[in-house]
C-alpha cells in the first residue's frame, strides 16, 4: 500500500511507511521516522529526530518536539501537548532534549500536556486535558492536574 502524503503538507522525511497518510498543512522535517499505516493529520508539527511507530494516529494540532518517541498502535488525540526541556530559555543552543516515551498502545486524551523526560506506559490512557507531570503506569487510567490515577 502507497504512502499519501496531501500536495499542501511540506514533508522532508524520506522515512515514512507505506500506508502512511499525512495531510493538510502538515509538517514533517527530515529526520522524522515514520512507520507504516500512521495517519498524522491536519496542523501536526513533527520535528527532526522525532519516531513514530506503526498503527499510530496524530490528531489535528499537535507538534511533536526533538526527543519523542512514540511505539506501535498509539493514538494521540487534539491538541496534545509536548514539551522537550524543563527549563527552557531563549536562545540556550546547549539544551539537550530530554526523551519522552509513549509506548505501545497508549492513548493520549485531547488538550493533555505531556511534561519531558516522561514515559507513558503500554496501554495507558491520559485524559482529555490532563497535566502528566510524572511517569504513567501500564494500563493505568490517569486524570486531572497533576494526572493521577483515581478510582
Amino acid at each position: 500500500m502507497q504512502n499519501y502524503i496531501h500536495p499542501d503538507a511540506y514533508c522532508e522525511s524520506s522515512q515514512i511507511g507505506s500506508g502512511t497518510r499525512i495531510w493538510k498543512f502538515a509538517r514533517v522535517m527530515a529526520d522524522v521516522v515514520i512507520g507504516e499505516n500512521c495517519n498524522i493529520c491536519d496542523f501536526v508539527f513533527i520535528e527532526n529526530g522525532v519516531k513514530i511507530g506503526n498503527n499510530v494516529t496524530i490528531k489535528c494540532g499537535v507538534f511533536l518536539w526533538t526527543g519523542i518517541l512514540i511505539e506501535d498502535d498509539v493514538f494521540v488525540g487534539p491538541n496534545a501537548t509536548f514539551a522537550n526541556d524543563k527549563f527552557p530559555r531563549s536562545g540556550n543552543r546547549e539544551k539537550v532534549p530530554l526523551r519522552t516515551y509513549l509506548r505501545k498502545g497508549c492513548s493520549i486524551g485531547a488538550n493533555a500536556t505531556i511534561l519531558p523526560n516522561i514515559e507513558i506506559g503500554a496501554g495507558s490512557m491520559v485524559g482529555a486535558g490532563a497535566v502528566v507531570t510524572k511517569n504513567v503506569n501500564p494500563n493505568s487510567v490517569v486524570f486531572g492536574n497533576p494526572a493521577s490515577e483515581r478510582e
